[in-house]
Formats: structure tokens, sequence, C-alpha cells
């Protein structure tokens, strides 16, 4: 018997193991590292016969969520924005309590994480329908993947014995020694992130263990407020929330879970070392990405975004070229990067967080130069799309238009600007870009004044209902 399922996406993460191509601005989820879809997207993709999934993203990165399953067709029954990051039972507990409010109780749920790679449909499709089956006799269900090698970047679920398949504990992220040991007893499975089960057994279990995150999590969504087609989660609730994750918060406690093995290919894309293994390789086991040479190289990621990258007579490195950053590392120490991070925020680096190419609901912007007191940035516009009606204290702009056709307003007047045209903005006055047209809008956007920050921004009409002061 076929059981509905929902999927729950949790798509919150910065994934800064993957910095510097993911970044608390953009993070790795919806990176399209390899191919044209996202991972974010993969997960949805992988679930689309399920029901219509429940969404939870950070605030600033709506817009990149529902902009990106608009691209695959898929509509959400729900987009929920975290205004600050939680981690994982706050985001899996105010999914399911709006999945309740919308479908009741005995709904099935299947929390996802969305930034891992699974292989093989038909085999993850029969899992998720068994745990399925386990989850409608009120089972509370984890999957497990069978252990490849002794991984010490994830963790371990031991089952009791391979017949029944009940949980007997987790193991967070062993050493290798541990990790070892695993493997060999063949009681060992790696721990997915999939948890699959009702509604009502899953906040029965959090009231049981962890009742003060229930608590403010059903204060939160009681709080929260539609905008556009998001569910938006108010700042002050939320904040009062403990940081733990749902492992640690119930999991681990919860007496009686069941397992189903995960008979696939998985890997949770969590750090560059587990992309270049995943990743399809040459005839000397280098996974290369974009416009890259290499020569007498051997068991190496070499990854470009922007121009021409080569390597000659390297072995087990880690190279990374972004527009604005170049990272370099040996494979074995490549999951140091977090710590790299932390070092160039506390340098006050906006690297360790901020792109040079930024995404915006209308389209995006890349900054191409940057001095004191000017910068050069180009716009590109989807069509149908406009940016909000505001203002500048303290710069002026001047717009060339490189592609495509734009309708412009500049105080009072509003006129079109074809290709190879261009208008002035001055300080202080309203303005407007929109793309009338069937295909991108392209803008050299000149920038000069004394202070050129993105919160230099008064907002007076935006059909994407940002604040009034933000850029985002």
């Amino acid at each position: 018997m076929k059981h509905s399922i929902t999927p729950i996406i949790i798509a919150g993460g910065s994934g800064s193991r993957l910095w510097p191509l993911s970044r608390k601005q953009y993070p790795k989820q919806f990176l399209k590292i390899s191919g044209d879809s996202s991972m974010l997207q993969k997960t949805v993709e992988r679930t689309k016969h399920l029901s219509p999934p429940i969404v939870v993203c950070a605030q600033d990165h709506r817009f990149l969520a529902a902009g990106q399953l608009d691209e695959i067709g898929i509509q959400a029954q729900s987009i929920i924005l975290e205004p600050c990051p939680k981690d994982t039972a706050a985001a899996i507990t105010v999914a399911a309590l709006k999945l309740q409010s919308l479908q009741g109780g005995d709904s099935i749920m299947a929390v996802f994480p969305a930034d891992h790679d699974i292989q093989n449909s038909p085999s993850f499709n029969q899992a998720i329908d068994k745990a399925a089956a386990l989850a409608a006799k009120d089972k509370m269900v984890v999957c497990g993947v069978e252990p490849e090698n002794p991984n010490t970047q994830y963790g371990y679920i031991e089952v009791a014995d391979k017949n029944s398949n009940i949980v007997k504990r987790f193991v967070e992220k062993p050493d290798l020694k541990r990790a070892k040991a695993f493997i060999a007893s063949e009681y060992y499975y790696w721990n997915s992130g999939i948890l699959i089960c009702k509604v009502s057994c899953f906040l029965a279990a959090l009231e049981r263990h962890q009742p003060d995150t229930l608590f403010h999590c059903m204060k939160a969504l009681k709080n929260s407020t539609l905008d556009l087609d998001f569910t938006r989660l108010p700042d002050r609730e939320y904040l009062q929330l403990s940081s733990i994750s749902i492992d640690y918060a119930v999991l681990e406690k919860e007496l009686g879970l069941s397992l189903v093995p995960l008979n696939t290919q998985w890997s949770d894309m969590g750090s560059w070392d587990a992309l270049c293994t995943k990743s399809a390789k040459d005839a000397n086991n280098n996974a290369c990405f974009g416009d890259v040479v290499v020569q007498e190289c051997n068991n190496s990621l070499v990854y470009s975004d922007n121009r021409l990258v080569t390597a000659l007579g390297v072995d087990n490195l880690i190279i990374v070229d972004t527009k604005d950053a170049l990272f370099v590392t040996t494979r074995d120490q490549a999951y140091k990067v977090k710590e790299l991070v932390a070092t160039l925020a506390l340098n006050d680096r906006a690297e360790h967080s901020e792109n040079r190419e930024v995404e915006r609901p209308w389209g995006r912007f890349d900054s191409i130069e940057k001095g004191d007191s000017y910068q050069v940035k180009h716009l590109t516009v989807k069509p149908g799309e406009r940016l909000s009606l505001q203002m500048h204290y303290h710069r002026s702009e001047h717009w060339v238009v490189v592609g495509g056709s734009a309708l412009v307003q500049c105080g009072e007047e509003q006129r079109m600007v074809a290709e190879n045209e261009s208008v002035y903005i001055p300080k202080g006055t309203t303005h407007s870009l929109e793309n009338p047209g069937k295909i991108p809008l392209h803008v050299i956007e000149v920038q000069s004044g004394s202070y050129l920050g993105e919160d230099d921004i008064v907002r007076f009409l935006d059909k994407y209902n940002r604040l009034p002061d933000k850029a985002s």
C-alpha cells in the first residue's frame, strides 16, 4: 500500500566546508557545481513523486529557493523562512507544525537535507516506501547507508542486529581507529540525515525530550506572517530557541527507532574531498571543473568558475579558483577550511560570507571593479522583472545598456534606453530599472560617491516586498 508522504526539505545550512565556492550569502545547496541543477533542485526532483514539499531556508535565501523551485516546475506547499540559524531541530519542528496545520497529525513527513548527493532512484524510492510503511504503524524511521570506507566526517548509526534493524545508538564523527572498527563490525551505517515518521509521533517525541523547542516553535509559527508565498517566522520568538540538531535533541534519546538501509550511493557533499571522491575523473584520477588544464597531476580536484586554471606536476591537491578568491590545500587538510573561513571573519574579510556575484529576485549583479569612490557592476535583469523604485543618499549611478532594452525611471521621467545608450542617475534622485523585453537585460552600472555600501538604499516601491532599507 502506497502512503502519502510530504517531503520536508531542510535548506538552511551555510556550507562553509566548500568555501570559497559556497558562502553564507550563496551556500552549497543552491550551487550548480556540476551540471544544470543545484543540490536543492536535485533533492526536490528526487522526491517529486511524493506530495509537494515544505522547504525551510534562511530568509535571505527566500528568492533563491523560490526561483530554483520555479525553474524545475515545482510548487511548494510552503517555504518557511528562518530569521536566524538554529540547527535542524528547530527547522524540522516548525515544518512539522506547519504540515500538521495543513494536513493533520497523521500525515507522514520525510525529512531530507537539501545538500546530499544520492544515486539510483529505484533503490531510493523503495527505501522511502518501506520506511513510510513502518511510519504508518507509528514507527520513527531513519535511513542508513552501508559505509564504503571508514569516513571520519560522517555520523554513524549502530543497529542491534541486521534482521530487525532496531537502532542501538548514534555516534557522531568518530576518529579513524573507531571508524575502522565500525566498518569491521558490520553493525554500523552512515547517518544519511533522512527521517520518516508521522507528524504526531515526531511532535510527541519532541515533547518528551525537548519541550522548550516545541514550545518556542509553536509560538513562532503562531506569530508567523505570510509574505508573498513565504511563511516568515518572527525574530523575537525564534531567537529564544536553542541551537541543537535533531539527533541530539530527539533521535539519540528516543527508544525503538527503526533503520531502513538506503542501498544506493550517497554523499553529504560537505567537503571538497567528498566532491572529488564522487565526481567523474580523468585517467589520473583528477576531477576537473570549468576551464582547467592539468598535466602530470594525480588524485586532485581543480575548479575554475571564471578563467583558465592550470596545474603541473602536483598530486592530492584541492585547487578552487573563483572570481574573488583562490583556495589551495591538500586533500587530507581540506576539512580544515572552516577554520580558515573563521580566520577571514575575524579579519573582517567580506569574502568569508559574501560573493562577488550576488543573486537578486530580479536577476543578479557582478561587482567587476571597486575603488575608494567608485564601483563598476554588471547587472543582469531577467525578462519581465524590475528593480525597486529607490534612492541613494551617497552615490550617483551611470547605466550603460549593453544588451536588451531597459525601461528607466529617473525622477518623474520614464524612457526606453536601448543597447549602446546610457542614462545618468544623480545622487538623491528616485529611480528604477525594468526589463520589458523577452531576453535578459545587461547593464553596466558605474557608481560614484563617498559611500558605496549596499545598505545605502531607500525603497519606495518594490514588487518583492523587501524591507525599505535592505538590499537583499
